[in-house]
């Protein structure tokens, strides 16, 4: 199977800085990680580059990359942003729009006036917006969707529940929650790095199990994470726990069909 990835990453840390690889955890991913390594290591025909910096010029960047599509970066609190976001769209097949809001210090950040503007410019210009949010923004989270029903929404990583301690709830209830709402949908993506390192299939598949059944296969799409996920796993590792947490009947969607309807895709 050579699913739709709807989340990868591509960067270069010897041409750009990488805040959030703050230690000597990240030195396996430091390095060139571009189009052509991702093709050798996961070979996905369609993918979805995600930006992974605050900063415009790696989304165009991103733009020129042999992609289908691009989550990209601008500052949603720009008086100007609808004109930065048609100006985005014009370089290249950009399909949504991302904050890296876990790592925001005031957990109410998406809840301020000028965020949900620039969100609601986000929708109003026909690109998704991308949720990476940690627990502590998951109340915030949850009422953005709830505030922008026009707004269509990704939850990247599941929600980044924390695997390697075990804990359920709040997570659980709070997918449930989100799942109730129709304009969001949720990445299969990122859970080996939230597991122990020594993680086991029975350790992730629960949760995985609890995204599906919340949501159901037409608003669930596979993302390997590359190359973040090479941290804890494989991308051949990934893409068979991912399988195996997934019924036969719902594969279609999850790893093609759903990502091709919310992005736009081809």
């Amino acid at each position: 199977m050579t699913p739709v990835d709807a989340h990868h990453h591509l960067w270069d840390t010897a041409v750009r800085e990488y805040a959030w690889m703050d230690g000597p955890w990240a030195d396996p991913i430091r390095g060139r990680f571009d189009a052509a390594r991702y093709a050798s290591a996961v070979g996905a025909a369609e993918s979805v580059a995600v930006q992974a910096v605050m900063e415009e010029s790696e989304t165009v960047e991103l733009l020129a990359a042999p992609v289908a599509g691009v989550v990209g970066w601008t500052d949603l609190t720009a008086p100007d942003v609808a004109e930065r976001l048609a100006a985005l769209r014009s370089a290249g097949p950009l399909v949504g729009i991302r904050h890296q809001v876990q790592d925001e210090p005031d957990p109410l950040w998406l809840a301020r006036p000028p965020v949900l503007r620039g969100i609601a410019a986000v929708g109003a210009a026909g690109l998704v917006y991308d949720l990476l949010v940690r627990p502590r923004q998951a109340a915030a989270a949850l009422d953005v969707v709830r505030d922008l029903p026009e707004v269509s929404f990704v939850l990247d990583h599941a929600g980044k529940p924390d695997i390697a301690g075990g804990v359920w709830e709040p997570w659980a209830a709070w997918i449930t929650s989100l799942a109730a709402l129709p304009n969001v949908t949720v990445k299969l993506s990122g859970l080996v790095t939230e597991a122990a390192a020594s993680w086991e299939p029975v350790e992730i598949l629960p949760y995985a199990r609890h995204v599906l059944e919340t949501f159901g296969p037409d608003r669930v799409m596979y993302g390997s994470d590359w190359p973040v996920c090479t941290l804890a796993a494989s991308p051949a590792q990934v893409l068979a726990l991912a399988t195996e947490a997934v019924p036969p009947g719902d594969r279609n969607a999850v790893f093609g069909g759903t990502a091709r309807r919310v992005y736009g895709l081809g």
